[in-house]
């Protein structure tokens, strides 16, 4: 039975211990500054004792692809080149570092950010799905899908490739495929996007793997051994009236193909079929909502005060229909981890120690990973790591995230949550680093 602290090793990566920095929006973009961003948002993870740092989803494509403001891309040799300064500085803590590997497709901010000035398309694995056909009828969306060829499709899985490659030279120990949160990857998997014809269409077990064995084949023949995960997704969180979905029992089979196939550990994930609050489960943030300093920011994004206004009150909405619950992909990880010999990662709802040392001693997960708590406390490993008591401050209230649709960074903006962290800090509770 394993313990926080026990070292773990994926394919021929050993990790110092089973804790890890789940992928977050890092907002740095691709400027001058994106090296000293990332830098200062990943090192306190890795300084504090973090075995394991994940960066947040990274496009592999030039133009286009990105769900978010400022997402960083990584399809520019000399841009890929520089990030070796952060390697650098994770490997000094005595961390390993992975980078995740992302294409939005019919989630690119081209389809819902009405500011956004991008290629004007989406890449679509197949005609899409009727739900968003009837919001772009409605205005709610801008349509204007781009259906891949088989070409384009391998092409695409070629730009993982290439972009794998350039990490690893740049000194990433891992490369951690976004397979679920709705990007690309998920809608070839999923029968609900995946309408194909080809190779790469959903079989008859009711979902595809063949993206991600492309993918696979590319990362092995251009970037070698590295390490290689990816998030699997179950779309149990999706609405009632989408029937043709990835079941608990579609994504542990997924996982089973994907052992076979080469993948050396997986990241199951509990998800919805469309862009919504199933992956940041928690409060409806009204503090964000209301801040002044976001509205320009909110009604530029969305179409103007109205369209501001609906998309709070869809928020509002999602945070009744998901709720927070501890630890919520913790029955889909351990129907993986009795499946499979590869190790599986768990994120998803981890707030303390307690609940940590319980799903690593049942074996649900090999190692667990945090997320959102690291905007407020880009320190907590220390804590986490030091006593079996700790838990973290973060309150799951989403005052986080939500500004991000305006390209405002991942902070923690809780009152409540600051005046803890404040208080854990003058107390030194971030100084006995787990790591050094």
């Amino acid at each position: 039975m394993a313990s926080l602290a026990d070292p773990l090793q994926i394919a021929g990566l050993e990790l110092r211990n089973r804790l890890y920095r789940a992928p977050l929006l890092e907002c740095a973009g691709t400027g001058p500054d994106a090296v000293d961003t990332l830098i200062r948002e990943l090192e306190p993870a890795a300084a504090s004792g973090a075995g394991f740092i994940h960066q947040g989803a990274t496009i592999v494509t030039e133009e286009g692809g990105c769900a978010a403001p400022q997402m960083t891309r990584v399809a520019d040799p000399d841009f890929v080149n520089g990030l070796s300064a952060l390697t650098d500085r994770i490997h000094d803590h005595g961390a390993s570092i992975a980078i995740q590997l992302e294409h939005g497709g019919l989630r690119a901010r081209e389809i819902w950010h009405h500011g956004f000035e991008g290629p004007g398309y989406q890449l679509a694995v197949s005609r899409p799905p009727w739900p968003l056909r009837l919001l772009d009828r409605l205005g709610a969306l801008d349509l204007q899908s781009r259906i891949m060829s088989t070409e384009a499709v391998y092409e695409l899985a070629a730009a993982f490739g290439r972009s794998a490659e350039m990490a690893v030279d740049a000194g990433y120990d891992a490369v951690h495929l976004a397979g679920a949160n709705m990007g690309i990857i998920q809608q070839f998997c999923s029968p609900f996007f995946n309408g194909r014809d080809d190779e790469f269409g959903v079989g008859p077990d009711g979902f595809s793997a063949r993206f991600l064995e492309v993918v696979h084949d590319e990362i092995r023949e251009r970037a070698g051994d590295v390490p290689l995960l990816t998030k699997v997704p179950a779309e149990t969180a999706a609405p009632p009236f989408v029937r043709s979905r990835l079941s608990l029992e579609d994504g542990v089979e997924l996982c089973r193909q994907l052992e076979r196939i080469g993948f050396d550990a997986v990241v199951p994930v509990c998800t919805s079929t469309f862009w919504d609050a199933s992956v940041v489960r928690g409060a409806y943030p009204a503090r964000s909502w209301s801040d002044r300093s976001f509205r320009n920011g909110y009604r530029e994004t969305f179409g103007g005060r109205l369209g501001a206004r609906l998309a709070a009150l869809g928020n509002r909405v999602e945070s009744w229909v998901y709720d927070f619950e501890p630890g919520w992909n913790e029955a889909y990880c351990r129907r993986v981890s009795e499946a499979v010999s590869i190790p599986v990662l768990m994120e998803g709802g981890i707030r303390d120690r307690s609940q940590i040392d319980r799903l690593l001693d049942e074996e649900v997960c090999n190692a667990v990973g945090m997320a959102r708590p690291f905007y407020a406390e880009p320190r907590l490993p220390a804590r986490l790591l030091a006593g079996a008591g700790a838990a973290a401050v973060c309150e799951s209230c989403n005052n986080c995230v939500v500004p991000q649709v305006t390209g405002a960074r991942g902070v923690c903006r809780t009152p409540a949550v600051l005046r803890e962290t404040g208080q854990l800090e003058r107390a030194g509770a971030y100084d006995a680093a787990g790591g050094e």
